[in-house]
Protein backbone atom coordinates (compact mmCIF):
# COMPACT_ATOMS: atom_id res chain seq x y z
CA UNK A 1 0.00 0.00 0.00
CA UNK A 2 1.25 3.34 -1.28
CA UNK A 3 0.71 6.41 1.26
CA UNK A 4 0.67 9.46 -0.12
CA UNK A 5 2.54 12.57 2.01
CA UNK A 6 1.36 16.25 1.88
CA UNK A 7 5.18 16.27 0.27
CA UNK A 8 3.90 14.40 -2.72
CA UNK A 9 0.97 17.02 -3.47
CA UNK A 10 0.84 19.99 -5.77
CA UNK A 11 -0.94 22.08 -3.45
CA UNK A 12 -0.71 25.06 -5.12
CA UNK A 13 -4.01 27.36 -5.69
CA UNK A 14 -5.64 24.40 -3.37
CA UNK A 15 -7.76 24.90 -0.30
CA UNK A 16 -6.35 22.73 2.52
CA UNK A 17 -7.65 21.52 5.99
CA UNK A 18 -5.37 21.35 7.97
CA UNK A 19 -6.50 18.87 11.76
CA UNK A 20 -3.90 19.54 14.37
CA UNK A 21 -3.76 18.66 17.52
CA UNK A 22 -3.59 22.74 19.03
CA UNK A 23 -4.77 21.54 22.97
CA UNK A 24 -2.46 23.86 24.43
CA UNK A 25 -2.03 24.34 28.26
CA UNK A 26 -3.50 28.01 28.51
CA UNK A 27 -3.20 29.53 32.03
CA UNK A 28 -4.64 33.27 32.57
CA UNK A 29 -4.93 33.57 28.85
CA UNK A 30 -1.19 32.92 28.12
CA UNK A 31 0.26 29.37 26.68
CA UNK A 32 2.22 27.96 29.03
CA UNK A 33 3.67 25.22 26.69
CA UNK A 34 4.05 26.07 22.75
CA UNK A 35 5.12 22.38 22.08
CA UNK A 36 2.47 21.80 19.79
CA UNK A 37 2.34 24.77 18.14
CA UNK A 38 5.93 24.50 16.94
CA UNK A 39 5.66 20.92 16.24
CA UNK A 40 2.82 22.21 13.64
CA UNK A 41 4.95 24.98 12.18
CA UNK A 42 6.74 22.73 9.62
CA UNK A 43 3.71 21.50 7.97
CA UNK A 44 1.92 24.87 7.83
CA UNK A 45 4.68 26.18 6.75
CA UNK A 46 4.94 24.18 3.82
CA UNK A 47 1.43 24.18 2.50
CA UNK A 48 1.77 28.25 2.61
CA UNK A 49 5.01 28.04 0.87
CA UNK A 50 3.07 26.19 -2.11
CA UNK A 51 0.21 28.68 -2.09
CA UNK A 52 -2.05 26.93 -0.37
CA UNK A 53 -5.00 28.31 0.96
CA UNK A 54 -5.34 27.05 4.37
CA UNK A 55 -7.50 26.10 7.17
CA UNK A 56 -6.31 25.21 10.47
CA UNK A 57 -8.85 23.32 13.14
CA UNK A 58 -8.26 21.99 16.16
CA UNK A 59 -9.73 21.30 19.52
CA UNK A 60 -9.02 23.10 23.18
CA UNK A 61 -10.33 21.86 26.70
CA UNK A 62 -13.53 20.50 26.63
CA UNK A 63 -15.97 23.10 26.10
CA UNK A 64 -19.35 22.57 26.47
CA UNK A 65 -20.91 21.51 22.98
CA UNK A 66 -22.80 24.59 21.15
CA UNK A 67 -21.89 26.73 23.42
CA UNK A 68 -18.85 29.54 22.91
CA UNK A 69 -16.16 29.78 25.84
CA UNK A 70 -13.57 32.87 25.98
CA UNK A 71 -11.63 30.62 28.30
CA UNK A 72 -11.42 27.45 25.46
CA UNK A 73 -11.50 30.09 23.21
CA UNK A 74 -7.82 29.37 20.21
CA UNK A 75 -7.38 33.36 20.56
CA UNK A 76 -4.11 32.95 22.19
CA UNK A 77 -2.91 30.07 19.73
CA UNK A 78 -3.98 32.32 16.65
CA UNK A 79 -2.01 35.16 18.76
CA UNK A 80 0.92 32.94 18.53
CA UNK A 81 0.97 31.20 15.54
CA UNK A 82 1.31 35.01 13.33
CA UNK A 83 4.12 35.35 15.73
CA UNK A 84 5.91 32.54 14.78
CA UNK A 85 4.70 32.90 11.02
CA UNK A 86 5.69 36.76 10.98
CA UNK A 87 2.28 36.75 9.02
CA UNK A 88 -1.70 37.53 10.04
CA UNK A 89 -3.39 34.58 11.72
CA UNK A 90 -7.31 35.53 11.33
CA UNK A 91 -9.17 33.14 13.83
CA UNK A 92 -12.24 32.39 12.31
CA UNK A 93 -15.34 31.94 14.83
CA UNK A 94 -18.10 31.36 12.92
CA UNK A 95 -16.34 29.02 9.76
CA UNK A 96 -18.78 26.06 9.43
CA UNK A 97 -21.37 27.43 6.32
CA UNK A 98 -18.25 27.89 5.43
CA UNK A 99 -14.62 30.40 5.11
CA UNK A 100 -12.98 33.16 2.66
CA UNK A 101 -9.49 32.33 2.49
CA UNK A 102 -7.15 32.79 -0.07
CA UNK A 103 -3.98 31.61 -1.89
CA UNK A 104 -1.17 32.15 0.42
CA UNK A 105 -3.28 32.60 3.26
CA UNK A 106 -3.93 30.75 6.60
CA UNK A 107 -6.89 31.12 8.80
CA UNK A 108 -7.14 29.43 12.27
CA UNK A 109 -10.95 28.01 12.95
CA UNK A 110 -12.15 28.76 16.56
CA UNK A 111 -12.00 25.72 18.48
CA UNK A 112 -14.32 22.71 16.43
CA UNK A 113 -15.87 21.27 20.03
CA UNK A 114 -17.52 24.18 20.40
CA UNK A 115 -20.05 23.42 17.26
CA UNK A 116 -22.97 21.35 17.76
CA UNK A 117 -22.34 17.68 17.77
CA UNK A 118 -18.73 18.00 18.31
CA UNK A 119 -19.18 17.09 21.84
CA UNK A 120 -17.41 13.35 23.12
Amino acid sequence: MSIVRMTDLDLSGKRVLIRQDLNVPIENGRITSEQRITASLPTLKRALEQGAAVMVTSHLGRPKEGVWSEAESLAPVAQRLSELLGREVPLVRDWVDGVDVQPGQLVLLENCRMNVGEGK
